[in-house]
């Protein structure tokens, strides 16, 4: 199936209704909020395709990495360079983010304190149990796909009375950042391509605010080629009509309602609260902190982290994830900052803008 979804034969034709809406409607810009559709559209060479036609695909706050605050990255910093015999877990993009005192990868931790990647939540209750001796953390960062799997692993970590486990959590939520964007008016968008993998777990019911409130058309789409045109035509075809909706061209995912059971668990573990977000500040309801019941598990809490932003100067992520510029806008992107010396998040993380344009950069596609 995913083969046909990026097979030349399936998208050429996508490509060229796409061309022929778009000559009436052009010149059209259509945040793409996930990271990964940024990833598809410059590996595939398609972004480029669509800018000739007058479709330009601007980057937003879908990359996990990218819109966590350096506070938070530097609340484990400062926890791994003072405690002893830590385990520091979490996913490999984020233990690479910079602050002014290195990475996390790169400090020198306290006395038996170490680093660990790890590539699913589940591996940290493993860890927890071989390490009795050790205090293990885990750096939860994420948006709603990610928080039914993180919540899974707090209610078992609660219930096998895992002693040594806590959590740094930074789960956002995806709808309040895209509510900042628009009452903002900073970035001028005519179209929203919402993401599949978290709405296959919301659903498109969170995001019919959009339509409603500011006449901003969307779609929720999926992550192949043909999947993202689909969107596309989609958000064309509303323009077109002057009939803004949440459409889902992703039905064989994502259903209005979402995943119900996901929900249930997310609202058992995590209450929702003002959350800080890179380049935007404290959002409302944006984000997700454990329950009170559960703040035995805070790493917070329990050893009184200290969350003093340690970011890099002239890093200019956070206006980045706001669509407000393009990577290339950076004076930094490409010279001081790169992937083998990277100064900020978006240059770090697999699904973050200046990386994916610094890396496929110049690739067309071709019919």
């Amino acid at each position: 199936m995913f083969d046909e979804l990026r097979d030349r034969k399936v998208v050429a034709p996508l490509l060229s209704e796409l061309q022929k809406i778009a000559r009436d409607l052009s010149p059209v810009r259509i945040m793409e909020v996930c990271g990964t559709h940024t990833v598809t559209a410059f590996r595939s060479g398609l972004g480029s395709m669509l800018r000739k036609m007058g479709i330009d695909l601007i980057s937003g706050p879908g990359c996990p990495v990218c819109i966590t605050p350096d506070e938070v990255v530097a609340g484990a910093v400062d926890l791994l360079i003072r405690k002893k015999d830590v385990i520091l877990t979490s996913f490999g993009d984020m233990l690479r983010v910079p602050t002014s005192k290195g990475s996390l990868l790169s400090i020198n931790p306290a006395s038996g304190s170490s680093v660990k990647i790890i590539y699913s939540p589940e591996e940290v209750l493993a860890i927890s149990r071989e390490n009795p001796g050790k205090e293990i953390v885990f750096l939860a960062v994420g948006f709603e796909t990610t928080a039914p799997a993180i919540a899974y692993i707090v209610r078992e970590a609660a219930d096998k009375k895992l002693k040594n486990l806590s959590f740094i959590t930074s789960l956002r939520l995806v709808p309040p950042p895209l509510m900042a964007i628009l009452s903002s008016g900073e970035t001028k968008l005519n179209g929203l391509l919402y993401p599949g993998h978290v709405s296959v777990i919301i659903g498109s019911k969170p995001y019919e605010f959009v339509p409603r409130e500011f006449n901003v058309p969307g779609a929720v789409t999926g992550f192949e080629p043909a999947d993202m045109l689909l969107g596309i035509l989609s958000v064309l075809k509303q323009i077109k009509k002057g009939k803004p909706l949440v459409d889902i061209a992703y039905k064989r995912a994502v259903r209005p309602e979402g995943n119900i059971m996901a929900q249930k668990l997310i609202n058992e573990i995590f209450d929702i609260e003002d959350s800080l977000w890179r380049g935007f500040g404290v959002i409302p309801k944006s984000g997700l902190k454990l329950k009170n019941k559960f703040k035995a598990m805070s790493a917070d809490a329990r050893f009184n982290l200290k969350h003093k932003g340690w970011g890099v100067r002239d890093c200019r992520c956070g206006e980045v994830v706001k669509g407000k510029i393009s990577p290339e806008d950076c004076p930094m992107f490409g010279k001081d900052c790169n992937p083998d010396s990277p100064k900020g998040p978006c240059m770090v993380s697999y699904e973050g803008s200046c990386l994916v344009h610094y890396k496929y950069r110049g690739i067309e596609w071709k019919m």
